[in-house]
Order: C-alpha cells, then sequence, then structure tokens
C-alpha cells in the first residue's frame, strides 16, 4: 500500500485520505469544548481551585452558540475601544461641569438665573 506521493504510509497516516486541513475544517465547523477544573485541599479546605474552558470553533460558530466577548473587548475591537473612549470623554465632561458649577461664587450663579 503506497500513500497519493507514491510513499509507504507513515505511522500516523490513516489510510482514510483526512488530512489536517480537513480535520481543522471540520473542528471549527462544528467546534470542540475542552473543560477541567483542579482542585488544592489540604485538610478538607479548598486552598485553591482553577476552572478550564477551551472551546475552540470559527468565528459564526462561536456567534451561534452566543460567544462574542471579542466584540467588546477595546484590546481586540476598534468599535469597543470607541465605545469605551466615548463613555470617558463623557464622564470627563461631566465631572469638569461639576467643578465648574463647584467652583463659581453663589451670588455668580444666581445672577446668572437672573438674567435668562
Amino acid at each position: 500500500m503506497t500513500t497519493a506521493a507514491g510513499r509507504p504510509p507513515g505511522p500516523y497516516d490513516s489510510g482514510g485520505g483526512t488530512d489536517l486541513a480537513d480535520i481543522l475544517e471540520r473542528v471549527l465547523d462544528k467546534g470542540i469544548v475542552i473543560a477541567g477544573d483542579i482542585r488544592i485541599n489540604l485538610l478538607d479546605i479548598e486552598l485553591l481551585t482553577i476552572k478550564l474552558r477551551l472551546i475552540v470553533a470559527s468565528v459564526d460558530k462561536a456567534k451561534e452558540m452566543g460567544i462574542d466577548w471579542w466584540e467588546h473587548d477595546p484590546a481586540l475591537s476598534s468599535g469597543a475601544r470607541k465605545r469605551e473612549l466615548e463613555e470617558r470623554n463623557a464622564e470627563l465632561e461631566r465631572r469638569v461641569a461639576e467643578l465648574e458649577a463647584d467652583s463659581r461664587p453663589a451670588g455668580h450663579a444666581q445672577q446668572e438665573g437672573e438674567r435668562s
């Protein structure tokens, strides 16, 4: 028996014609989840718990599953970065307005109210 390249099959060749690209396409299309927990106890006292969750899927499949955290992370999304900057700018403008209102003399604020 020989492979398509004319050489004998290696120890990892399945002979079914499935290559790495096909496997990767299937995994990304269907998605794969690997989950595990690590707990460290000492005398029945839990000292540390680590929960591991690994999901390998295409972006489209992840969105189907309701996973879209990268769209809200400013380090990964320009839209999220823009929203974060807009929120920060609005907060700073609010704080400046408060400081300006606090720094005006009491009589000055009343005079402005009388002019209106």
